[in-house]
């Protein structure tokens, strides 16, 4: 195949794809089936829940950060990557002890019972802005392999995906979300199978490569690693894509198939790392695995854009379910099946804007996961009875720290490590630390 039947077989695969997948959707009329994923009391099961949670993580951009994050630091960079699957453990054991200890249906209800309305409404913002993100970091993803930034292949690539994954979404909700989360799943096992079968067959490449590659030191990569998992501690809780899936089935169902998809997830993590320690011993550069795709040839050039296409698709659809439901029964701003789906559309529209403004893939989640920092005590000491003003002190602090990674003036004399990411991981320590401090101050001042 030349590169003319390449770029051609990569828009018949975004086509046929999403119109198999509209096809095959499910067709919500209730809103139950739309916004609950339930259709005559069936819930998903433990292997369902576990698949849906997983590939809805490994979304496109998430799996582009694992390879390039191989290709700069190696093992350690895939490590680190990974560190923020963790998420899934922690919100998997709290979440269950909210249902069932505090017997909390939906996290909006538990932040008005504890903290009022005006706490729930700060909170929406906040996984307004995650949703948001989404969708323009993970599309700029797809945009990537159909022409450079910028030029009219890479848009219109991203347009095009965009609402054929918003049409087959709109059809079902999230129940579409979940149904397709299985195919997806499915069909990125498979393909990453491929492609580490691809990439271990070269003579010259082993797992000894990969075990030795890269070097465990906090300049490069562990710096990444402790902030992630120091995240890992408030970074799910603003994700609805994520936590909106705590609350579909039962409990006990709900905390094993987060447990185990905490470390499943971090092993897809890793394996696709893979691809960019390979990248890192042939000296490539650039996207790791876009060049790594180009130098195997087309087939498996066409198969990690497949790849990448199935994750950000099931994000994608995700982030359309849960924006919908976040103003539909969050807010209850419209609790109909046609609000939610003009809902999505909308999410849609904007979500797409930054795409045309050159913003930066990892910052949606180094960034965003360090100004909800302010959420770890909330969630952590759920139980702790606190004063109202604990919340809007630890959310306000966490938004705080999160402006100071943005405009990068944080004391270089409170960042104790060297390499890229150190400020990340500071700030984000003393941004916790922080946090946990004015969540408890005034309890004892109360006292």
């Amino acid at each position: 195949m030349n590169n003319i039947d390449a770029t051609t077989w990569q828009w018949v695969l975004i086509v046929a794809s999403s119109l198999i997948l509209f096809l095959l959707s499910p067709f919500a009329k209730t809103k139950d089936q739309f916004f609950k994923a339930t259709k005559k009391l069936k819930k998903p099961n433990t292997l369902v829940l576990t698949g849906s949670l997983i590939i809805s993580w490994i979304f496109a951009k998430s799996i582009t950060n694992a390879a390039n994050l191989g290709l700069s630091f190696g093992l350690v960079g895939g490590v680190a990557y990974a560190g923020y699957y963790l998420s899934f453990a922690v919100a998997g054991i709290l979440l269950y002890q909210l249902r069932v200890k505090g017997g909390f249906n939906s996290i909006h209800q538990f932040l008005t019972t504890k903290f009022g309305k005006g706490a729930m409404a700060i909170f929406s913002v906040l996984i307004a802005f995650r949703l948001f993100n989404e969708v323009w970091s993970n599309t700029m993803v797809i945009g990537s392999y159909f022409g450079a930034p910028r030029s009219e292949p890479y848009y219109w690539s991203i347009v095009l995906f965009t609402v054929l994954t918003l049409a087959y979404a709109i059809k079902g909700g999230l129940s579409s979300s979940i149904f397709t989360d299985v195919i997806q799943m499915g069909l990125f096992s498979v393909l990453l199978i491929v492609i580490l079968y691809q990439v271990f067959s070269i003579e010259n490449f082993s797992m000894q490569d990969v075990t030795s590659s890269g070097t465990w030191s906090f300049e490069l990569g562990l710096n990444l690693f402790f902030a992630a998992i120091i995240q890992s501690f408030s970074y799910p809780f603003h994700d609805p894509v994520l936590t909106d899936r705590a609350f579909i089935s039962s409990p006990k169902v709900t905390r094993r198939s987060f447990l185990i998809a905490s470390v499943l997830g971090a092993f897809c993590i890793i394996a696709f790392s893979v691809i960019g320690i390979y990248a890192q011993t042939q000296n490539m550069e650039g996207q790791a695995a876009v060049e790594v795709g180009k130098a195997f040839g087309v087939i498996i050039l066409l198969v990690i854009n497949f790849i990448m296409i199935t994750s950000a698709a099931s994000t994608l659809d995700s982030t359309f379910s849960s924006f919908s439901k976040l103003l539909s029964i969050d807010l209850n701003l419209g609790k109909n099946v046609t609000f939610g789906r003009v809902s999505m559309v909308l999410v849609a529209v904007l979500g797409t804007l930054p795409v045309f403004l050159n913003a930066e893939i990892l910052s949606a989640t180094t960034i965003s996961g360090t100004m909800v920092i302010g959420l770890t005590p909330v969630f952590l000491f759920w139980n702790l009875d606190v004063p109202k003003i604990s919340y809007y002190l630890s959310v306000g602090c966490g938004l705080f720290f999160g402006i100071i990674l943005v405009l990068q003036i944080f004391p270089e004399s409170l960042i104790f490590t060297k390499g890229k990411y150190a400020n990340l991981l500071w700030i984000n320590f003393w941004g916790v630390l922080s946090c946990i401090t004015l969540y408890i101050i005034p309890k004892w001042i109360k006292k």
